[in-house]
């Protein structure tokens, strides 16, 4: 890997190294030392050294004047940010995925977990959707591509830039194709299963391979039993669950896309005739399930974020609350209640608090069998702790 003589010099101030040498990555724009380095002097997604307070060091990165986390530590032994570097992250990524993953389907960079920040990568067969969700692997993109033809030799790079983050960095929303053509729909497969899902009208990266080893966990107690899948996107839960043997499952979500998809994934997979998707709000759904006193064995909460910023706890926690009320009250007397929350605001002790005010309102009790976290190929980093963002439980709902 190439030395970074050319890289310019970001300073901290006096004693803002520490969390760095405690192994973060983030650099926030108060901690930098402003008179000898001003963050105007460089530009969004320039590749930069950056140096403690005495002029030490502590690796290469890259900067961005105008976002809270103005800079990003990238390597500690300050190569250059180029194709080799890529190619390593990628190679070490890859045999994690490897071992935890017999077919080519899943997460295969996770940002900071994986020694990339701002960049994520799934992977679906011959297919690779990025996201880059700062300035600097904007900048950089070219050298990721780079990297992944030299490990993977994708037949397509899609680049899926269309996240909330990116706002964040003041960076536009884009799809596109660096490589290859740009698929309509990705093949996903799991545990045996098969699916579609889209690409660019799609969620994210278009799958959610964080659940994974959660579906893996839960589906043995979903034999015989009538499945509500809430919030179900193309039916990952859903037609899983009927594979598993649940004698019928509704699936939800405000989509009509994702419904349409939930529809041919349950076909293809021979479970047609057991699975129902209903294109309809998961609040309206259930209010009116409640009012045709209807029930299920199991249901299914998996939702968006509601709690994407700091600020929106309290509204978001009052929210998570709803929605597993809502949902207890369409579970059968002695039913299986799965709930999840993606929201990094919302701390697990949170999340259990929010089900057991839930249930305590509606005069039932809660037993936690299991609880959820995100699947291997997303690991957190040990030392931050941003990385862990998805948590949820497996719960038996008893009458009090």
């Amino acid at each position: 890997m190439s030395a970074t003589a050319d890289y310019p010099t970001l300073l901290l101030r006096r004693g803002e190294e520490r969390r760095l040498r405690a192994g973060h990555l983030w650099v926030f724009s108060n901690e930098i030392d402003g008179q000898r380095t001003p963050l105007d002097r460089f530009a969004p997604g320039q590749p930069v050294l950056i140096a403690a307070h005495d002029g030490r060091v502590l690796g290469s990165g890259y900067v961005n004047p105008h976002s809270l986390i103005c800079a990003r530590l990238v390597d500690r032994q300050g190569h250059a940010l180029n194709r080799s570097l890529f190619v390593h992250r990628l190679n070490v990524a890859l045999s994690l995925r490897q071992r935890c993953r017999e077919a080519p389907y899943y997460r295969l960079l996770f940002g900071e977990s994986d020694g990339v920040p701002g960049l994520t990568v799934d992977r679906f067969g011959e297919v690779l959707v990025c996201q880059a969700t700062t300035a600097g692997i904007e900048h950089l993109r070219e050298e990721v591509d780079a990297a992944l033809h030299k490990v993977l030799g994708p037949s397509s790079i899609v680049w899926k830039n269309d996240g909330s983050m990116r706002r964040l960095e003041d960076l536009a929303s884009e799809v596109l194709a660096s490589h290859g053509p740009l698929p309509e729909r990705v093949r996903i497969e799991e545990s045996g299963a098969c699916f579609e899902a889209a690409v660019a009208g799609g969620q994210k990266t278009g799958w959610f391979y964080d659940q994974r080893d959660n579906r893996e966990r839960v589906l043995p107690w979903l034999a015989g039993a009538r499945v509500l899948d809430l919030f179900s996107y193309v039916g990952a839960w859903g037609v899983r669950a009927a594979l598993a043997g649940a004698e019928h499952v509704t699936c939800v979500d405000a989509s009509a896309d994702a419904c349409a998809l939930v529809e041919r994934n349950a076909a293809q997979n021979g479970v047609g005739d057991r699975v129902q998707a209903a294109h309809v709000d998961a609040f309206d759904f259930l209010r009116n399930a409640r009012a045709e006193r209807r029930h299920w064995d199991v249901v299914i909460l998996d939702p968006p974020a509601f709690v994407k910023r700091r600020k929106d706890f309290r509204e978001g926690a009052r929210a998570y609350r709803r929605i597993n009320e809502a949902a207890m009250q369409v579970l059968c007397r002695d039913g299986l209640l799965v709930t999840a929350s993606c929201s990094y605001h919302m701390p697990r002790t949170a999340l259990l608090e929010a089900v057991q005010a839930a249930a305590r309102h509606l005069d039932r009790q809660v037993q936690v069998l299991a609880s959820l976290h995100q699947s291997a190929d997303h690991p957190l980093h040990a030392a931050i702790p941003e990385t862990e963002y998805l948590k949820g439980f497996l719960c038996r709902v008893l009458p009090a």
